[in-house]
């Protein structure tokens, strides 16, 4: 199932690093960018959250909250978050339902590990609908936080 920009976003419940449930509705009346990532600790996933973590003023400005998910568990995502002195929440979809309902989801990753989310964002806005949506194919990939910025300067 892939996510369609103009669609509802899929709600999602999800426990934060403080097993805590984050969900959708949480986040209404600001704009939200979901970022799903293939695993913790990997080089590309840290580089690409780093870069949000240094960037999160510019978010902030564009009253948008980041939020991460994999399907990391909430204690592997807890010390990745800490480590890298990440600014925003990481959720676990641990039951890797909402990175499937995203479409944000790889049946066979690397090293033949089953199940883990595709590197994506999403645009949602305070109205809970998609506003951009980019899965990508390639975990080396990053997304194109340009076209995500664009995108919510549009909203304002």
């Amino acid at each position: 199932m892939n996510v369609t920009v103009g669609a509802k976003a899929p709600s999602f419940s999800l426990l934060n690093t403080e097993k805590q449930k984050v969900s959708l509705e949480d986040f209404k009346g600001q704009n939200l960018v979901i970022l799903f990532f293939p695993l913790a600790f990997t080089s590309v996933c840290t580089a690409e959250l780093c870069s949000i973590r240094d960037n999160i003023g510019t978010y902030n400005d564009l009253n948008t909250a980041v939020v991460g998910i994999s399907v990391d568990s909430p204690f592997t995502l807890g010390k990745f978050k800490a480590e890298q002195n990440l600014n925003f929440p990481l959720l676990s979809d641990f039951n890797k339902d909402i990175s499937q309902a995203y479409g944000a989801f790889y049946e066979n990753f690397v090293l033949d590990l089953k199940g883990v989310s595709k590197r994506s964002a999403f645009v949602v806005d305070k109205e809970g609908v998609v506003r951009y949506a980019q899965v990508l194919e390639s975990a080396g990939d990053l997304p194109d936080f340009e076209a995500v910025k664009n995108t919510l300067n549009g909203l304002q």
